[in-house]
């Protein structure tokens, strides 16, 4: 498929306008990630956030990353407050992922009064029924394009029974284990 730079900088491929940026998002849009949601508590105030983008850094010592809005409120209340908690939500959380993306069905955006919490040793909330939970310090702060990559000190984590809530294709998933048998260690020539 050709692909070129016009003049404008759009990008054309395959006979469609676009930009890199609009390529990129499709692509990765394809992608398959966790939701979470990364919540804060502290002077700054009680804020909480949907996010895809969470990562492991260091086993040891343990450290994990979120990568968010430079416009979101949720940066300036962990940059002030200095701790945050990560939620990965499980299967039947699809609600509560749209409520603190701030697209509630019902009630209130960003509503924690929408699920149980806990309080980390941190002070952050914790989701009580939550596929897994991450207290977290902030370590370090790395600006990167319009977001900013927070790392933080694992202070404690925990796991929870249900399976974790996926997103690809720009909608919710189940995870569901492969077959022993569609599993291999090489790849067919």
């Amino acid at each position: 498929m050709p692909v070129y730079q016009s003049p404008t900088g759009h990008w054309v491929r395959g006979g469609q306008l676009g930009t890199v940026t609009d390529y990129f998002k499709n692509a990765m849009a394809a992608a398959v990630t966790g939701v979470y949601v990364v919540t804060t508590d502290g002077p700054a105030g009680r804020v909480g956030l949907t996010v895809s983008s969470m990562a492991s850094v260091s086993a040891e010592p343990p450290m994990l990353l979120v990568s968010i809005n430079r416009d979101s409120p949720l940066l300036p209340a962990i940059v002030d407050n200095d701790v945050f908690g990560v939620n990965a939500l499980g299967v039947h959380h699809a609600g509560l992922a749209e409520t603190f993306a701030g697209r509630a069905a019902a009630g209130a955006r960003y509503d924690f009064g929408a699920a149980r919490w806990e309080r980390g040793e941190s002070g952050v909330p914790l989701l009580s029924d939550a596929s897994a939970r991450f207290d977290c310090q902030v370590s370090y702060l790395v600006a990167a394009g319009s977001h900013v990559v927070v790392i933080g000190a694992v202070r404690d984590a925990s796991r929870g029974a249900v399976a974790a809530l996926a997103y690809t294709r720009r909608d919710y998933a189940r995870p569901a284990e492969l077959p022993a048998g569609e599993i291999s260690s090489r790849s067919a020539a």
